[in-house]
């Protein structure tokens, strides 16, 4: 089957699209890149929702036409993706999320009425989407996995585990997006394998470089090429421990983040602790969030893994990042680290391929969450169905 997959994450950079050619199930499931290429946002679009991202109130009016402004935007995207190709026969588009809200950290009894459930919003309406393409849809993925009780974050472990898995090896798919995500997968030779895989949000991928970078230029740039900048400078280690003391670093997983944590309000802090600490020098600063991103995945891994994987595998906008995949490598100097691209599934659109392939099972009704990562108590369809215009 002919599938597109969409997703702009949390740097709001663009749309990221992928054209697949999706056979198999679970076990045999095989993909095939046709096409992949990042759209950017109209840089109004952008700011407007970077602003909603970052807590500004917007009329109800207003948050229906950013809505549709997001998904008129995304089914452009799937409209060019198609160019030279047949026309696909399904879309799954993550959409754009603007507010993530995890669970509780000490949720109520499990027998209460008002239990509360984590909550997340992504805008691109999956029927617009549909109706302007006149290609059947699957939108709005986060939902059921809540449903159940999870966190609806992160979704992708799944298709990682039947892509990149290994018969004899562990790894950990180390995604590098505004957030930074983990999956860890078991070597599928073990018992009950799939039920053992891993994952969780490990802190910051890109997002307070992002914000570093634009604020030390005027808004002339928005992200740190290839670490460049930051490869110039020194990191701050104090700094680095200081801000490692975040209560996030040290909550167990089931666990989710966004912007509403590491963002420009983290950013603000962080930037006045830097002022505090003396470190000034714009390359310094980048240099110590870089390190931040790193120690904090490094981390992760040391609390909460059952051991360290046999290899690392990076991939999102991050994996570009020399200076930041350099320092992570100082962090686990023991463990070779690679990209997704060079275990065969490319590592710019990963996770524009990922919402494909959970489009895909949702059609064919195959659940597409993983309880042992999300925390949700069985696994679920994920996506709401909207047919194209011709259906």
């Amino acid at each position: 089957m002919l599938v597109i997959g969409l997703i702009s994450g949390t740097s709001v950079d663009g749309i990221d699209a992928a054209l697949v050619e999706i056979s198999g199930a679970t076990i045999d499931l095989d993909v095939q890149l046709l096409s992949g290429h990042t759209f950017p946002y109209p840089n109004a679009l952008r700011q407007q929702i970077l602003a909603v991202c970052g807590g500004t109130s917007i009329s109800m009016a207003d948050l229906a036409a950013l809505d549709d402004a997001i998904a008129t935007q995304f089914a452009q995207a799937a409209i060019a993706i198609q160019q030279h190709h047949p026309t696909a026969a399904l879309i799954g588009s993550h959409g754009q999320t603007v507010f993530h809200r995890p669970l509780p950290l000490a949720p109520h009894s499990p027998h209460a009425a008002s239990e509360p459930l984590a909550y997340s919003l992504q805008l691109g309406r999956g029927d617009l989407i549909a109706r302007l393409t006149g290609i059947q849809t699957v939108s709005n993925f986060r939902v059921a996995d809540i449903a159940a009780g999870g966190e609806g974050a992160p979704l992708v472990p799944k298709i990682d585990a039947y892509l990149l898995g290994s018969l004899h090896k562990t790894c950990c798919v180390q995604n590098l997006g505004g957030i930074g995500n983990v999956t860890y997968l078991p070597a599928r030779s073990c018992d009950r394998w799939e039920e053992r895989v891993l994952g969780w949000d490990t802190g910051p991928g890109n997002s307070l470089l992002d914000l570093a970078v634009s604020q030390l230029t005027n808004g002339e740039k928005t992200y740190d090429h290839a670490g460049e900048w930051a490869a110039t400078g020194q990191a701050h280690t104090p700094l680095v421990e200081q801000w490692l003391q975040q209560p996030y670093f040290h909550q167990s997983p089931p666990k989710s983040t966004g912007r509403e944590l590491f963002g420009a309000a983290y950013w603000q802090q962080c930037w006045q602790d830097c002022q505090a600490h003396g470190v000034t020098a714009a390359a310094d600063i980048l240099a110590t969030l870089t390190d931040l991103t790193a120690a904090s995945i490094a981390h992760s891994y040391r609390a909460f893994l059952p051991h360290l994987p046999d290899q690392v595998l990076l991939c999102g906008g991050g994996s570009k990042n020399q200076t930041l995949r350099q320092r992570l490598q100082q962090h686990l100097p023991e463990l070779p680290i690679l990209t997704t691209t060079e275990a065969g599934l490319n590592a710019d659109f990963k996770e524009a391929i990922a919402f494909a392939v959970l489009a895909y099972w949702r059609v064919h009704h195959i659940p597409g969450n993983l309880p042992s990562v999300t925390g949700a108590a069985a696994a679920v369809l994920l996506g709401n169905i909207y047919a194209s215009r011709h259906e």
